[in-house]
């Protein structure tokens, strides 16, 4: 069954997530989007990353409830990690792949999913 998701928690998870599904997806094939950064065994990514990638693939009238956990969990991780200061950061290279993992590339501009 179908989630309502209200207009700020969609938007908001699409500023945040500035990743396109497929470099998320060719991201999270990578060793380096592992949490252990071990090889790649199995399932690729993590298990939000693989949740975020599935919600860039839907439609929004085909959420579910789950997904708008994610939504919800993505956007505020997000938020906990940059806090309102969303310029381009380099950061260190951990930080930058932990939030890569989720789908938001602190290296490029919020919003500019393209």
């Amino acid at each position: 069954m179908a989630e309502h998701v209200d207009d700020e928690l969609w938007n908001e998870f699409h500023r945040v997530v500035n990743m396109t599904s497929r470099e998320l997806r060719e991201w999270l094939e990578t060793d380096d989007a592992h949490e252990d950064s071990e090889p790649a065994v199995g399932p690729i990514g993590t298990p939000t990353g693989r949740a975020t990638l599935a919600v860039l693939g839907k439609r929004r009238g085909d959420l579910t409830a789950d997904d708008v956990a994610v939504m919800r969990r993505v956007v505020d991780r997000v938020h906990a990690e940059r806090g309102v200061d969303m310029e381009p950061t380099a950061g260190q290279a951990h930080w930058r792949r932990k939030l890569m993992r989720i789908g938001h590339d602190p290296l490029k501009p919020v919003g500019s999913r393209r």
